[in-house]
């Protein structure tokens, strides 16, 4: 009789006399190329409805579209509370005084505002809203005082604020209460920015709102002309101007200086993508067609420069940014000349770097003072600018509005909106939204080599879990298995290849008769994608799980989803390999694959018992760490406003989870019994073990 096992000899005889072939996919390009063609459909969506704009009807429908569109994804407009405005000081100059204010952009969150206001000219003066890039001191960087000196010098009312997380409201400080003890400013935005999706609301949100009302202060002044107001900005403040001319048709004309003026949905889309900031990164815009570009078009055919450094496409930006920006600028151009206003558009580029210098400032003073006071701009030159210390300028005593002022904080203000959430548990339907997961594909496993090992055979598998997308897996199939235990589905952060080796996790579960698959999902082991195309200094940064993570939510993919579909694929193939098929099954996860695990756990019912070590307890407990420690391809926008995962547990009832040393947001072990009381299908365990005699007892 020939036996499967004749079968396997015979081919190791055959294999024997000629050379074996192994075909492997590219793995790493298994994500790019996902995330590539949601961007590509984006790209081709919105390319459709830009070619409509041939009338000045089809422009004003548009421009309602984007505000109404931009609101919507950025959690809602907030409502306009009173400001409750305050003068902490003032200091006279030659030309200008500066006045030292506080007020409230929302209830209990404290903007420090410097105002200059001419002592020349005649009253009512422009204003110019002054909006700052990434600097660590915000409104006391030396180039960013040069441009409101040169401003009020020229005559305009200029009032410069401290974005979140710079300056005065640096949220993170070091000990001596002024720089932030975080990486950069940059990370000062986005480590909460990350915290409030899950509560459902973003740092755009909250950085447009403090233009806005910051904008109704500088409007409101005795001095100012609120017909003519304008906003300009550099870097991260250009893409805040950007966002205020979305939503905000107070403005009169705008200035926009090396911001992100990039798509990130583009032609020759390199993933993961111009990926940014927390509130430069429009979670769902993809599958809406929506884009950073759009941010402009409610201003039109109002004046418009926009400045951009071609060094950013290596210096700054992503490959793409010059000639997206390009391609971009000539959309938006045809705009304005239907409009019948073209020359109001004007795209400049720079050969310097990333910076607001003198020439730029200058570009900036002569716009100005052509749409705004009809003036000849030619020959126009900076007059003497002085910057001053950082303390002349603190609108409070030490420097910082949380000390100062008691301000709270972005991440208090998400805190006291998830208080106020009661998690339920979701049908799978609900789930499946949730996870934005199209999931109903065929796996398709492939087999794409065999070998032999001490007590088991190895396979090398692979399932078809999305659009080209093949994950892998290894099969360690013991030559004697304990047809009562089920088959193990493991997964961990550093993948398949982590405990393979012999004598191994791996080979120590099959000698115990136990059939292991251990399986990569993307974004980890095999799955980690390639480093793109550019600058090492921008494309290896952007290669980490952060960027695809952050790409993933704006194309409507949440990472977190598709690696519940790749391990959902895996547990379908096992109903066509003759090692696995019509066995148990019981799926294993170790530190952030946890939330995955868990996920799948809930969707499928062969999944009938479910082990996780070291796994983040809830999603309420990273909102309310400080500095949590969680990956970001777990986050989910909005969790906490439906379920957390105890109700996620709940969803897989009757079938049983063991959660073993849970920890909480920063990483440190949880007592989780209160957490999960009321869960009645999992056994909490107070320690973690990854170990064989644990997982092979499941």
């Amino acid at each position: 009789m020939l036996t499967r096992r004749k079968l396997l000899l015979a081919g190791a005889g055959a294999i024997g006399a000629r050379a074996q072939r192994v075909d492997y996919p590219e793995y790493a390009r298994c994500l790019p190329d996902f995330l590539a063609e949601l961007a590509s459909d984006a790209y081709r969506q919105r390319n459709d409805a830009l070619l409509k704009l041939t009338s000045p009807e089809a422009i004003r429908a548009r421009q309602h579209w984007v505000r109404e569109t931009f609101w919507k994804l950025v959690g809602g407009m907030p409502e306009r509370t009173p400001l409750n405005q305050r003068l902490m000081g003032a200091f006279e100059r030659d030309a200008y005084r500066v006045e030292k204010l506080v007020y409230e952009s929302r209830p209990g969150l404290q903007v420090p505002v410097n105002l200059y206001i001419p002592k020349t000219g005649a009253p009512p003066y422009p204003g110019v809203l002054f909006q700052m890039g990434h600097a660590l001191n915000g409104k006391a960087n030396d180039a960013y005082q040069k441009c409101c000196q040169g401003l009020a010098r020229f005559g305009f009312v200029v009032l410069a604020f401290d974005p979140m997380g710079q300056g005065e409201r640096t949220y993170y400080p070091k000990p001596d209460g002024v720089t932030t003890r975080l990486r950069s400013a940059d990370e000062e935005h986005s480590l909460p920015g990350r915290q409030m999706l899950l509560a459902g609301d973003t740092a755009t949100r909250l950085q447009v709102w403090d233009a806005v009302r910051s904008l109704d202060v500088l409007a409101s002044h005795p001095l100012v002309d609120p017909g003519r107001l304008a906003s300009a900005g550099q870097s991260g403040g250009a893409t805040l101007t950007m966002l205020l001319a979305a939503v905000d048709d107070r403005l009169a004309a705008a200035a926009v200086s090396s911001g992100n003026t990039e798509n990130f949905a583009c032609a020759d889309f390199d993933p993961p993508g111009s990926v940014d900031d927390a509130e430069q990164d429009l979670i769902g815009s993809g599958p809406v067609a929506f884009d950073r570009w759009d941010l402009l078009y409610p201003l039109a055919p109002k004046p418009l420069l926009i400045i951009a450094s071609a060094h950013d496409f290596f210096g700054t930006y992503s490959p793409r940014y010059l000639s997206n920006g390009r391609e971009e600028f000539a959309r938006l151009q045809k705009v304005y000349a239907v409009l019948g206003r073209a020359d109001q558009a004007r795209w400049v580029e720079t050969p310097a770097p990333h910076g607001l210098g003198y020439s730029l400032r200058c570009q900036i003073y002569a716009w100005f003072e052509r749409w705004l006071k009809g003036r000849p701009t030619d020959g126009l030159e900076e007059p003497e600018v002085q910057p001053e210390r950082d303390q002349t300028l603190w609108s409070g005593r030490t420097g910082n509005v949380v000390r100062d002022f008691g301000s709270k904080t972005p991440v208090m203000l998400a805190r006291e909106s998830a208080a106020k959430f009661v998690p339920s548990v979701l049908s799978r339907g609900e789930i499946r939204k949730l996870l934005g997961l199209d999931w109903n594909r065929r796996p398709e496993p492939r087999i794409a080599g065999r070998l032999r090992s001490e007590a088991c055979d190895i396979l090398a598998l692979e399932v078809h879990a999305a659009p080209r997308v093949a994950a892998p897996a290894w099969i360690f199939a013991p030559r004697h298995a304990d047809p009562s235990k089920p088959v193990l589905l493991v997964v961990e952060p550093r993948g398949r290849n982590a405990r393979w080796r012999e004598g191994d996790l791996y080979h120590q579960l099959a000698a115990m008769g136990v059939v292991v698959c251990a399986a990569d999902v993307r974004g980890i082991g095999d799955l980690r994608p390639e480093v793109g195309r550019g600058a090492q200094q921008y494309e290896i940064p952007h290669s980490r799980e952060e960027a695809y993570a952050w790409a993933s939510l704006i194309l409507g993919a949440p990472l977190l989803g598709q690696r519940v579909a790749d391990l959902l694929s895996f547990v379908n193939a096992f109903a066509e390999l003759a090692e696995t098929r019509g066995r148990r099954i019981a799926l294993a996860a170790l530190g952030e694959m946890g939330p995955p695990a868990l996920f799948a756990a809930a969707l499928h019912d062969r999944i009938e018992r479910t082990y996780l070590s070291g796994v983040l307890a809830s999603y309420r407990s990273i909102l309310e760490a400080d500095e949590y420690r969680q990956s970001f391809a777990n986050f989910l926008p909005g969790i906490l406003k439906r379920t957390d995962l105890p109700q996620v547990a709940a969803a897989a009832a009757p079938r049983r989870i063991v959660v073993a040393g849970a920890v909480d947001g920063a990483g440190a072990l949880m007592d989780v019994s209160r957490v999960y009381q009321e869960v009645r299908n999992v056994e909490i365990r107070a320690q973690g073990a990854w170990d064989a005699p644990t997982l092979a007892s499941l």
